[in-house]
């Protein structure tokens, strides 16, 4: 295997970062990341205990008041400073996040490290465009308008597939409008998360601000999102955690914002250019080795097009090289963990009793046999209510169908509880202009799948959850809504007294 980050020296302090210091869990209990490309472990840690998580928050809500007073100026010229900073360590970001997670170093360096680069310039602009409402006279007595105020503490929690992307949506545009944060990391994969919040304080922004407690969600996150000084809870991950983590929230009344699960339609009209889908579909299914909430997981093909799509697609992904996530030729990493491997690996072995396997379904041997690698998987003939069509696997696999008429094609793409994401590819103006407004998710690209912009919102419908990451949407929903009304008359006995005083006016 190639070079590696080294983990131990670098976080010896502990995995927990509260207060601005780097430190030691107190839970009792040991956790391990574990390199997926070799099973082996790099870095050992413990784990946050309740009473972690329990300090986190005092330190958020210690250093809110300073934060929330700076000037959006000063807030911006911080996160400035923090992308800038990004720059110089991007190499180390890029190598910690491809050891953590397998990914491989190509797809670190070109999509997850400059997007969250791109992320953090983007919300330093948004800091200085906090506004609310133009003033204006609505009742003709009184001058009313809106201010928008940070909220407070937020109690946020990320994934394990983009740990570094999802830690910079979550506290990015928290701390841009004002207010102070406390994320926990997934277990498997905290490092990326760790190292942002240092690079944060090296910016200048002040400790508390950012704070990151790695814990197990049962005891860290529950505690977390149940916290009565935590006022806004943003989670990303599965839509079954998702409705523990909504049932935890609604408990203290406090804001909530799921990015939940996705089962992405890609809806191939006859009129579309195959070998543009073919390519598509093959990327768009494969990218973070297929655990992508918007990655494309069921291909529907008109008819005329199918035979021709799945032969390219099934040839496309043998072309696929699996390989050491440290070398810039891999193109496809090993899952987070095998404990994940083998779940996928369940989900296609259950089709082969209903539906064909046209390519892949497997883990590879020889030099790799000791990570969690699994081949490129094409399925055909797979019913529309079957697991595979239905549950999101997380992992390469692609489901084949076909389908007759538009409206079938739209119908199918909408028969499941996601809502996402999508894609429609057609060289017919009106007809992919129908699938965008018909397809019920949150982003539908045409002819293209995947590529995300930090100016534009990323959230669901449907089990996908509700709230927006990236974007002006997602920054608005970090800040309280208040509306301040000025009387012009300097009249002490108004017309609307006379509901209480009568004719005593």
């Amino acid at each position: 295997m190639g070079n590696r980050f080294q983990v131990t020296d670098r976080f010896a302090d502990g995995a927990q970062y509260i207060g601005g210091k780097l430190r030691a869990g107190t839970s009792g209990r040991r956790h391990s990341v574990v390199d997926p490309a070799t099973g082996e472990s790099v870095y050992t840690y413990e784990l946050a205990s309740t009473a972690d998580v329990d300090e986190a928050v005092a330190a958020a809500k210690a250093a809110f008041p300073g934060w929330a007073g700076a000037t959006p100026g000063e807030r911006s010229d911080a996160l400035h400073r923090l992308a800038g900073i990004l720059v110089e360590r991007a190499e180390d970001f890029a190598r910690a996040e491809s050891l953590q997670c397998g990914k491989p170093i190509r797809l670190t360096t070109e999509f997850d490290v400059p997007g969250t680069i791109d992320n953090t310039a983007f919300f330093a602009g948004a800091a200085r465009h906090l506004q609310g409402q133009s003033a204006a006279e609505y009742s003709g007595d009184h001058t009313s308008y809106v201010r928008r105020e940070p909220i407070g503490v937020v109690g946020s929690i990320a994934p394990w597939n983009y740990p570094l992307q999802m830690a910079a949506w979550k506290i990015l545009p928290a701390v841009a409008a004002g207010n102070t944060i406390v994320l926990k990391p997934a277990e498997l994969t905290p490092l990326t998360s760790l190292m942002f919040a240092e690079a944060a304080k090296d910016a200048g922004i002040p400790d508390g601000v950012i704070n990151v407690v790695t814990g197990s969600g049962r005891e860290a996150g529950e505690h977390l999102v149940g916290h009565p000084d935590v006022v806004m809870t943003s989670f990303t991950g599965s839509t079954a955690v998702g409705k523990r983590v909504a049932e935890v929230a609604t408990a203290t009344v406090k804001r909530l914002h799921l990015e939940l699960g996705g089962k992405a339609p890609f809806v191939v009209f006859d009129d579309a250019d195959l070998e543009a889908a073919a390519h598509g579909a093959v990327a768009a299914s494969l990218i973070n080795t297929g655990q992508d909430c918007t990655a494309a997981t069921r291909a529907y093909v008109q008819r005329p097009l199918f035979d021709a799509f799945v032969a390219r697609v099934a040839e496309l992904m043998e072309t696929v090289r699996l390989g050491d996530p440290a070398d810039p030729a891999t193109d496809l990493g090993p899952l987070v963990s095998h404990v994940h491997r083998d779940r996928v690996a369940g989900f296609v072995e259950r089709a082969r009793g209903y539906a064909t396997v046209v390519t892949g379904g497997e883990a590879p041997g020889g030099e790799l046999e000791n990570g969690a690698y699994y081949r490129p998987t094409l399925i055909t003939g797979a019913a529309q209510d079957s697991e595979v069509v239905q549950s999101e696997i997380f992992g390469p696999v692609l489901v084949a169908l076909p389908f007759d008429t538009d409206d079938e094609g739209i119908r199918l793409a909408n028969d499941t509880p996601y809502g996402l994401a999508a894609s429609a590819w057609s060289r017919d103006v009106y007809r992919a202009n129908r699938a965008t407004r018909e397809i019920k998710a949150g982003c539908v690209w045409v002819n293209d799948h995947i590529p995300i912009i930090s100016e534009m919102p990323h959230g669901g419908y449907k089990a996908s959850g509700y709230g927006k990451d990236m974007s002006a949407y997602s920054f608005e929903e970090y800040t309280q809504v208040k509306h301040v009304m000025f009387d012009n008359t300097a009249v002490a006995a108004k017309d609307w007294h006379r509901t209480i005083f009568g004719d005593r006016l």
